[in-house]
């Protein structure tokens, strides 16, 4: 049985994608973990990665596709061939794990709902 990390979810999640910072040899400004209710995160112009911190709690191949994807914006803005092709080549099976990305992207107001915090606004 593998030894559990002492790092709290957010702070693994922050490693991991710091680690493919350097295989993607990007700089990302900042990487924030924050709620992100919608989505599973964001590349601002100014170089600040924001990941959902539910994310920490997803499938390590999952976290990864969307790590990628995000840092992948600090060299390409849009989703172009060069995009695509960089994501094929780090994360062969992105496109399966973006269709599980659509899936849930209606996680929050769920999530909400089932605690009893929703609003009209979250659905």
């Amino acid at each position: 049985m593998a030894a559990k990390s002492p790092l709290y979810p957010e702070d693994q999640l922050r490693r991991r994608a710091m680690s493919w910072a350097i295989t993607i040899k990007v700089n990302p400004e900042q990487i924030q973990v924050r709620r992100l209710p919608g989505k599973w995160g964001s590349c601002a112009p100014d170089g600040i990665v924001t990941f959902a911190d539910d994310l920490a709690n997803e499938a390590e191949p999952f976290q990864d596709y969307v790590i990628v994807h995000e840092l992948l914006h600090l060299r390409h803005r849009h989703h172009g061939k060069q995009f695509k092709a960089l994501m094929n080549a780090l994360v062969p099976d992105w496109r399966d794990l973006e269709k599980q990305s659509r899936r849930s992207a209606d996680r929050e107001p769920a999530r909400l709902r089932a605690t009893g915090w929703a609003t009209d606004a979250d659905d």
